[in-house]
């Protein structure tokens, strides 16, 4: 959030008068929990073959049927618990939402749908040769690469809750402690199995907490460097956020690439000691003395006073219900979040080399390939910091969600003619850029700008979606890719076509629908919604 005034020109004029290397300072320290989020998700996808080969490979030798059976038994017990829990945080989310007699009715149904489900899906013998070992074995596959999503969803979900109550900065310490333990542990999860598991699902367990750590610090990250950001550069900070992420997925290989997440994670929370509370978190519980030292320091002490009375003017509403601007806001959110996902954008990152593969390329060559995808998808988010705040949130969305429409619908047909040479690189370079200077980072800007004050906790459920959209393309992309039915018809280009369609859809959405943000204060963009 800003605390500046209203006009770009004194916005401008206070934060020369402040102290622009401390708020960069802030932004450098909080942009660590993106880095860890790039690095937590980008781990997975130079890990991916090195964990199939150990973990998941060994179920489709028939000499292996003892190990065949715990494991798929193990998994089908985690999928229920797993998928019970990410409805229960829907439920919650949704009683928060319609209230306990809507809501209560609704997460009823849910469950009761859920549990008819279970029941039917834990009774089925467990296959242990044929096709149907091999649809499982592609399924547990996606589980497994997809474990720490589910954390995602925990982290996203509980962030609201987290940033109100501990407050910004006391959220990302909880996210830097997960970080930490999810990298030791999944440096050696057969030697560090506390959970009575075979290793694969100790691994799925650090994954998972790690991934509490991401959920979190995706939320509260942003949500921090947009409350001490002046107007007129808050696209820019928060799309810092994201080139951190995006840095953060650069790091690669197997075991000690795990571990090595420890030390920025423990960098990242050896730093949050040194860093403040967010002025308006500092309000909210009634702590103006250190709310305006900390402006003193970001706007100087000629205009700290006036920020400081925006804020109890704009803060007085804490506790409204979420539906208190109507829940076209909240729509916003929730469709900006799943499109991010449903773009295809995380088959991307978590399976380039296995993309790569498939078209043909060795595996040295794959992992070099993947690694120029990192690059086109740092240097294009570099494009989005520096035009987000100069064209716009909604150009830039357009523009980047139609670029990786007619990507991906050319690299579903690259694979579909068997032609998967450069042309199918230079479409998965397309891609990714159109994706890296739009929907990367400035989803991220306007999930931080939206939601006005008195419903900030909302913002967790827009978190929430797009981890539970994460998870889904995640966890069916290799369902659908390694199929042999639709690999005999489509030759894996069927997924893609789905990915491209979902980019013209967003394209409309965000022409349509989004307003723009650009140059508003967090507090003119509150009265939009209120208009």
């Amino acid at each position: 959030m800003t605390y500046i005034n209203t006009s770009v020109n004194s916005e401008s004029t206070s934060f020369k008068k402040g102290n622009p290397f401390y708020v960069m300072a802030l932004t450098l320290v909080a942009t660590l929990g993106g880095l860890l989020f790039g690095y937590d998700t980008a781990v997975v996808n130079g890990a991916e073959k090195s964990l199939v080969e150990l973990f998941i490979k060994p179920i489709l030798d028939p000499s292996n049927l003892d190990y065949t059976i715990k494991l798929i038994s193990q998994y089908k017990i985690l999928m229920a618990v797993v998928l019970y829990l990410v409805f229960l945080i829907i439920s919650a989310q949704i009683i928060r939402l319609l209230g306990f007699k809507k809501g209560g009715s609704i997460s009823a149904v849910i469950i009761a749908g859920l549990t008819v489900w279970a029941v039917s899906f834990l009774g089925k013998s467990v296959p242990t040769e044929g096709a149907a070992l091999q649809d499982t074995a592609d399924i547990i596959k996606g589980f497994v690469i997809a474990s720490a999503l589910i954390g995602c969803i925990i982290g996203g979900a509980s962030g609201g809750f987290i940033s109100k109550s501990l407050g910004r900065k006391k959220g990302l310490i909880i996210a830097a402690v997960a970080f930490f333990l999810s990298a030791v542990g999944t440096w050696k999860p057969e030697a560090l199995n506390i959970f009575g598991t075979l290793p694969v699902f100790s691994f799925f367990f650090y994954r998972v907490i790690g991934g509490i750590g991401v959920g979190i610090a995706s939320m509260i990250s942003p949500m921090y460097i947009a409350e001490i950001a002046p107007a007129n550069i808050r696209g820019k900070l928060v799309s810092w956020n994201q080139f951190a992420i995006i840095f953060g997925m650069q790091v690669i290989y197997w075991r000690w690439m795990f571990f090595s997440g420890a030390i920025p994670a423990g960098i990242f929370l050896l730093l949050l000691f040194f860093v403040p509370e967010t002025p308006r978190f500092l309000v909210m519980k009634n702590k103006d003395d250190k709310a305006l030292d900390v402006l003193n320091k970001i706007s100087g002490s000629e205009n700290s006073q006036v920020i400081l009375k925006e804020i109890k003017d704009t803060i007085h509403e804490k506790s409204v219900p979420w539906l208190s601007f109507g829940f076209f806001v909240i729509f916003i959110g929730i469709m900006l979040s799943v499109f991010q996902q449903f773009v295809g954008i995380n088959v991307v990152l978590y399976y380039a080399g296995n993309i790569f593969r498939n078209m043909g390329a060795s595996t040295d060559s794959s992992l070099m390939q993947t690694i120029i995808v990192g690059a086109v998808n740092l240097v294009f988010t570099v494009v989005a910091i520096i035009t987000v705040d100069r064209f716009g949130r909604k150009p830039l969305m357009i523009i980047g969600a139609l670029g990786m429409a007619v990507s991906m619908i050319a690299l579903g047909f690259s694979f579909y003619t068997h032609n998967e040479g450069i042309s199918a690189l230079i479409f998965m370079l397309t891609y990714t850029a159109s994706f890296a200077m739009s929907w990367g980072p400035v989803t991220w800007v306007l999930l931080s700008e939206i939601f006005p004050n008195s419903i900030r906790g909302a913002m967790s459920i827009a978190v929430a979606a797009q981890w539970i959209a994460n998870w889904l393309v995640s966890f069916t992309f290799p369902i659908m890719n390694d199929n042999s039915w639709l690999t005999q018809i489509f030759n894996h280009g069927f997924s893609y076509w789905i990915y491209g369609v979902m980019g013209i859809i967003a394209a409309i959405f965000v022409w349509k629908l989004v307003p723009e943000t650009k140059g508003k204060t967090l507090e003119e963009i509150e009265k939009l919604w209120k208009k």
